[in-house]
């Protein structure tokens, strides 16, 4: 190979091409070229123990060349020492309210019901687009304080309008679980609420856990409970229907409606006449209701439990009308009043994947990975940038006090 004279130097090409690779390395530097810090922060919701980042996603985004701030974090299902082994740098609980405005704050669920202008651009579930009960105060603290909020539950392919990454399955396979589980309590329990419930380690022991209980329900009822699933075809509902099957229901118990069997609209005598109704569907516009309060009066009502996942209390639209309050894990169930033969309990607890906390991040970090890749140009990223636009169509409803 020749060599080349350089400034009275000879010098190899080799050598050459190293120096060049350090001067365009430098150059970037002076250019301020400073990486990306992402700050992931301590969930406050109680009894939320899933995170959006995993140490496995953590470590591929340091990998390429991102900083990560982890909070330190007493109810993360992963301990703060998985992150600092794979190179993140561990903060104070709380300590995103501080940090300097071009940080991006990643988080799940929303914040606390605070006040204060928010001025960073942050990554999270904020549960405001939907016409939800003071969705105003919650979105007005974004452009109170020059933030962004770019809303996972919104992150869609443009190409298909698919969401790029959901909880929906873990969400509909624990809804599953604590309505065959409530089933089984109303029968050998009779009177009594469904007892709190804490997160699993893995889906085995949910699944043990689950069979117990059903076999304890046979035993008083003397056969199986019918389960009928609404939006059976989705993310959420395949986890509804799997974990009936897992835990040892027989398929033909098992109703999997979808939008066909719905086109006709409701209030549905198929729900009320099954034991156990699981509503997995997505709602964003006002359809008939599926059951209402003088549906589920009418004679032979044999529905009892009512798991619906989505969870959305204060949507206008909601088609399950029949109670207004969410559900936690402490108390899991709320009775619906005015129905006594049989009872008749509501589970709406919006965090139903903490029940499998682990297992749950895995899966929507892994999905979230080829977009968290492209935060440090999130405007030219078109599923970001569409986030974006939303937020901005958004904030454009917003009354003129709510900006004050």
């Amino acid at each position: 190979m020749n060599k080349i004279k350089l400034g009275g130097t000879v010098v190899h090409p080799i050598q050459l091409a190293s120096r060049l690779s350090k001067f365009i390395s430098s150059s970037f530097k002076s250019f301020n070229m400073s990486p990306t810090v992402l700050h992931l922060r301590s969930e406050d919701k109680p009894l939320e123990h899933r995170s959006a980042l995993t140490p496995t996603t953590t470590k591929a985004l340091i990998d390429a060349g991102y900083v990560v701030n982890i909070e330190k974090s007493p109810v993360r299902i992963f301990d703060d020492e998985e992150f600092s082994a794979v190179g993140a740098t561990l903060v104070p609980t709380g300590s995103w309210r501080d940090a300097p405005k071009e940080h991006i704050i990643v988080g799940l669920k929303e914040l606390p019901e605070e006040t204060f202008p928010l001025k960073h651009t942050s990554v999270q579930f904020a549960h405001c687009y939907k016409g939800q009960g003071g969705w105003e105060e919650v979105l007005a603290r974004f452009p109170r304080g020059g933030g962004t909020l770019l809303d996972l539950e919104f992150l869609q392919d443009p190409a298909t309008g698919r969401r790029v990454a959901a909880f929906g399955y873990q969400a509909g396979f624990s809804g599953s679980a604590l309505a065959l589980k409530n089933w089984a309590w109303q029968l050998t329990h009779p009177g009594e609420p469904l007892a709190g419930v804490e997160s699993y380690p893995n889906e085995d022991a949910l699944i043990a856990d689950v069979k117990k209980d059903l076999e304890a329900g046979r035993a008083k009822a003397g056969r199986d409970p019918r389960v009928i699933v609404i939006g059976a075809l989705g993310r959420c509902g395949r986890g509804a229907v799997d974990l009936c099957l897992k835990a040892g229901l027989p398929a033909e118990q098992i109703l999997k409606w979808d939008m066909a069997e719905t086109a006709k609209g409701g209030p549905f005598r198929e729900i009320a006449e099954s034991d156990i109704f699981v509503n997995c569907i997505y709602l964003a516009s006002k359809i008939p209701h599926f059951v209402n309060i003088d549906s589920l009066k009418e004679p032979g009502r044999q529905l009892s439990v009512v798991c619906d996942v989505s969870a959305d209390t204060t949507n206008p639209f909601n088609p399950v009308p029949i109670y207004t309050i969410a559900t936690t894990f402490s108390n899991p169930t709320v009775p619906v009043d005015g129905l006594e033969d049989p009872p008749l309990s509501v589970i709406s607890i919006d965090h139903l994947p903490s029940l499998l906390p682990r297992e749950s991040s895995e899966s929507f970090s892994n999905d979230l990975l080829p977009y968290l890749l492209k935060l440090n140009d999130w405007q030219n990223d078109p599923v970001w940038a569409g986030a974006y636009k939303l937020f901005q169509e958004k904030v454009a409803t917003l009354p003129k006090e709510a900006l004050n």
